[in-house]
């Protein structure tokens, strides 16, 4: 059974960082992407990013590129996202997904397999 465990979530002012872990257990790690996305209030669910835990090629939305770091520690079947210079219009859940066969920036919720429990991250101005 695949299960991701999302953690690092919280309030923070903009311009700090946040860095959320997503732990993954149930299938072989290095052989899929795992990725994140994140809804706002009253917003759709949007893929901000994503890593191929193989190869380690990353993707970044356009909104989030140069800001926002994913990586992956393989040994602990983690994935993490370092947020820095938060703003306001970050402030979402954002989900952890996987497994995903590739890292293309172009998956869609209704064929995501398994969502982590989502963390809350709330950027005050």
């Amino acid at each position: 059974e695949v299960q991701l465990v999302e953690s690092g979530g919280g309030l923070v002012q903009a311009g700090e960082s946040l860095r959320l872990s997503c732990a993954a257990s149930g299938f072989t790690f290095g052989d899929y992407a795992i990725g994140w996305f994140r809804q706002a209030p009253g917003k759709e669910r949007e893929e901000i990013s994503c890593i191929s835990t193989g190869s380690g090629y990353t993707y970044y939305k356009w909104s989030v590129k140069g800001r926002f770091t994913v990586s992956s520690d393989n040994p602990k079947n983690t994935v993490y996202l370092q947020m820095n210079g938060l703003q306001p219009e970050d402030t979402a859940v954002y989900y952890c997904y996987a497994p995903s066969p590739n890292c293309a920036g172009s998956a869609l919720p209704g064929r995501v397999e398994v969502w982590g429990q989502g963390a809350l991250v709330t950027v005050s101005s």
